[in-house]
């Protein structure tokens, strides 16, 4: 017995090809058409921020690079990962408690530290002065 499964009703993508009579030359589907028009937008509204003026070439490379960011989006989504879900893993991707890799505290101080002008003894060398050193005198 063979168990067939339901992949082909999920082959069919929701494509738009254009109007009647008159389809365009690729298959592009309604997703990526709505992706594509906001990334459209963004795209514009960056160029302006980065004081690009509009003319025919700026908003041509736009176009380019809109094409270029809605595939890359667009390659992430499918039936099994709609749109919203992407989305959403990215966000909580982008909101999600990480671990910390600074150290606590600050920078190291020298203030709590005492400095003399002569070095001390080393603890032999000093064992052997209290030896040899004569009794204290008393008054």
């Amino acid at each position: 017995m063979r168990i067939r499964t339901d992949d082909e009703v999920y082959r069919v993508d929701a494509v738009w090809l254009g109007p009647p009579k008159a389809t365009f030359p690729w298959r592009a589907r309604y997703v990526a058409w709505g992706v594509g028009i906001a990334v459209f937008v963004v795209v514009l509204a960056v160029e302006r921020q980065l004081r690009i003026p509009f003319g025919f070439f700026s908003t041509a490379w736009a176009f380019v690079a809109t094409i270029l960011i809605t595939r890359l989006i667009t390659a992430k989504i499918n039936h099994e990962r709609p749109l919203g879900a992407v989305f959403a893993m990215w966000l909580r991707e982008l909101h999600t408690p990480r671990e910390r890799t600074r150290g606590g505290g600050g920078a190291a101080s020298a203030t709590k530290i005492r400095v003399t002008a002569h070095r001390p003894l080393p603890k032999h060398k000093r064992q052997q002065l209290l030896r040899h050193s004569p009794a204290p005198v008393r008054r």
